[in-house]
């Protein structure tokens, strides 16, 4: 059974100070989310159509499911479903993206566009309503392009040339095919999740992700039937595009599938980006069919020697900076990765980014060497005519979650502006020691149970509460072993401690316990581990007799059940010594705070979590014991670690972070008297 542990608070009335084991939740720790405004582009003298705007912005919108990373708008007053112009043009741009929505009225279409936060907008308007909205609404960020259709070309680029996201004036759908084509391909592709080592937490737990997703084993057939349903309740995707996945799946390759003009590549995307678990879990049995296809076609074509393949994106100017903190260090793409052995194409994509005023073009050169991809489990293909659109792209197609190493990074020559880069990477896979043994950690953590709630421990570590819950509600409705249910409740437990919520917690870890007591001997370490779990509910909610008992009958069953230098071991007396500064017996706290930070020095990698954690609590007895200068000492340890292995907006670095600002603040007015 997955252990997943929280911080207990021992808070004085002065300091908050966190005490407990790793994937933390502070309990007078409030974070606070912030949310795009949808700002239009401010004017003088507002005409009545900019005041109605307005007006209504305000208005509550109905929530729409965001399965993709974009759609398209098309605002025309005089669109007429029964013009066989209108249907042909229709059928020219379903080719290309899936989701269409028209509007014939301009304030509708307007509410719509406000109401969207997650995706990008690609708009046709016509010429007449165009000159009108556009200059109001351009600077909103989901905005990415504009293109008018009209009759009179000359007149409508007059004032379209002011504006950078009118990527044209056309009089015919054709022309704004052609552009809408590149510019939803350059959508994708910058959206394509990247993580850095060293800066993003995520980037630890890319291997243990993929490895999680590709040995989940399920019935294909039905797996498509349930994401077919699962999209037409979203009524985000077109029908005939969905018929098609469902009647004819197996007449082409899952190659073929993943770089058509369909839904399948941007929702993955979107998935993996967002760590949507709705949408991997439909998508599940896709990732496993194009991973297998690709192992398949990668051992018949069996490329030898080394090779370069270019890809040009744009990357926002966040990561960006990421990526040159990260400069020598290594880097994943979290998704299939498309390259191509031509630079020329890889350049075009790179520079049609850098008149986003977000937004930096990228060229990647990469440097393959097909030995390590073979060894490292990343296998990759010619695409060639297997491909939707064959070889036209001279595309080579790479699994997902790919490593790199950044090479080198420097400016290229733009007659434009600054924001053009090449960047030399070459493939390592998990080829690098301090991160193979970091994942080999982590992955003892979250073993047990099935792949899917393995997903879930990962959400948990990764402090995404509300996603794993979803998860384990599922996995709960579908368990087909007690066994099985044990582990969920257990999970779902968690869940609920991290955010609060500690009545469905203790009410969670309960029926784990009690399934556990049927399945499990009485002295199974999965046994113990609902104890551990029950009390740290019981500590939360101050009730420390009950916490004490619960932690001390743990450790009763871990110490017959376990090696003394067992991880577990260390868990106890963390969780014992948490217990006891909780109820003011400092000696007691702090001695069994050092037997558990003993064991986490044998036992694990220097930049683990739970090793800043022990750093915390023993910081935190010292504070309570007024020796500020040793608090400040193993504070500052524990927030070192932490930053490099958890999420930047984890409770945990917050928590740490204000312990250190008290303790500073107390060492400077005994200084200052």
């Amino acid at each position: 059974m997955d252990k997943k542990k929280s911080t207990a608070s021992a808070s004085s009335s002065t300091l908050s100070l966190s005490s407990s084991t790793t994937t933390a939740k502070s309990k007078n720790l409030s974070v606070a989310s912030s949310s795009t405004s949808d700002a239009a582009a401010a004017s003088v003298g507002k005409t009545e159509t900019a005041k109605a705007i307005e007006r209504n912005l305000a208005l509550p919108r109905p929530v729409r499911r965001v399965l993709q990373n974009f759609l398209l708008v098309w605002l025309d007053a005089n669109y007429d479903e029964s013009n066989e112009d209108f249907k042909k043009s229709l059928q020219h741009l379903r080719k290309i993206v899936a989701s269409i929505t028209i509007f014939t009225d301009a304030q509708e279409c307007i509410d719509f566009i406000s109401a969207i936060k997650n995706e990008n907008v690609f708009m046709i308007i016509s010429g007449s309503l165009g000159q009108h909205i556009i200059p109001i609404i351009h600077a909103w960020p989901q905005l990415n392009s504009v293109y008018v259709l009209c009759d009179n070309q000359a007149v409508h680029e007059q004032w379209a040339k002011k504006i950078l996201k009118v990527k044209g004036v056309h009089t015919q759908i054709e022309s704004i095919c052609k552009s809408l084509q590149i510019d939803t391909e350059q959508c994708d592709r910058a959206l394509i999740s990247i993580s850095f080592n060293g800066i993003d937490p995520l980037f630890m737990y890319t291997q243990l992700l993929k490895e999680t997703l590709l040995k989940i084993d399920d019935d294909v057939a039905k797996s498509i039937k349930e994401l077919v349903a699962f999209c037409n309740l979203q009524n985000d995707i077109a029908e005939g595009h969905i018929k098609q996945i469902e009647q004819e799946y197996d007449r082409h390759t899952p190659i073929w599938w993943y770089t058509a003009p369909y839904f399948i590549h941007s929702m993955l995307n979107r998935g993996l980006r967002e760590m949507d678990t709705d949408i991997i879990m439909k998508m599940g049995f896709f990732i496993r069919d194009l991973h297998k296809h690709l192992e398949k076609l990668h051992h018949e074509q069996e490329q030898k020697a080394p090779f370069k393949v270019f890809r040009g994106q744009g990357l926002s100017m966040e990561n960006f900076e990421k990526m040159k903190k990260t400069k020598g260090g290594l880097m994943s793409f979290n998704n299939f990765l498309s390259t191509s052995r031509d630079p020329e194409i890889s350049r075009m994509f790179a520079s049609s980014n850098v008149t986003a005023p977000d937004s930096v073009g990228i060229l990647f050169e990469m440097t393959i060497d097909p030995k390590l991809c073979t060894t490292s489990g990343t296998p990759f293909v010619n695409v060639g005519d297997e491909g939707y659109y064959q070889d036209r792209e001279a595309e080579i197609l790479f699994t997902t979650h790919t490593i790199f190493r950044i090479e080198q990074m420097e400016p290229m020559h733009d007659d434009h502006t600054a924001r053009l880069w090449h960047v030399k990477l070459s493939f390592t896979g998990n080829n690098d020691n301090e991160l193979s043994t970091l994942t080999a950690h982590l992955r003892k953590e979250i073993t047990g149970g099935t792949g899917w709630s393995q997903l879930g421990c990962i959400l948990i570590k990764l402090g995404e509460p509300a996603k794993a819950e979803h998860l384990y509600k599922i996995l709960l409705e579908t368990a087909s072993s007690d066994k099985d249910r044990a582990t969920y409740y257990n999970q779902l437990g968690t869940v609920y401690k991290n955010i609060g919520e500690y009545s469905k917690a203790l009410s969670s870890y309960e029926q784990s316990l009690e399934i556990g007591k049927i399945v499990h001997p009485p002295n199974h370490p999965d046994v113990a581990t609902s104890y551990n779990n029950i009390g740290e509910v019981y500590h939360y909610i101050g009730e420390y007799s009950k916490a004490l008992a619960n932690y001390e009958r743990s450790l009763e069953i871990r110490e017959i059940a376990l090696p003394p230098n067992y991880l577990d071991m260390a868990e106890s007396y963390n969780n014992i010594g948490s217990v006891y500064h909780s109820m003011g017996e400092c000696s007691k706290a702090l001695s069994n705070y050092k037997r558990s930070l003993k064991i986490y020095k044998i036992a694990l990698p220097r930049n683990h979590p739970e090793l800043a954690t022990s750093y915390n609590n023993i910081g935190s007895v010292y504070y309570s014991m007024g020796e500020c200068p040793k608090a400040l000492s193993y504070f500052e340890r524990a927030q070192k670690i932490w930053e490099k292995s958890l999420p930047a907006n984890h409770q945990n670095i917050a928590a740490v972070k204000t312990n250190i600002e008290f303790v500073q603040k107390k060492l400077s007015f005994y200084f200052d008297r």
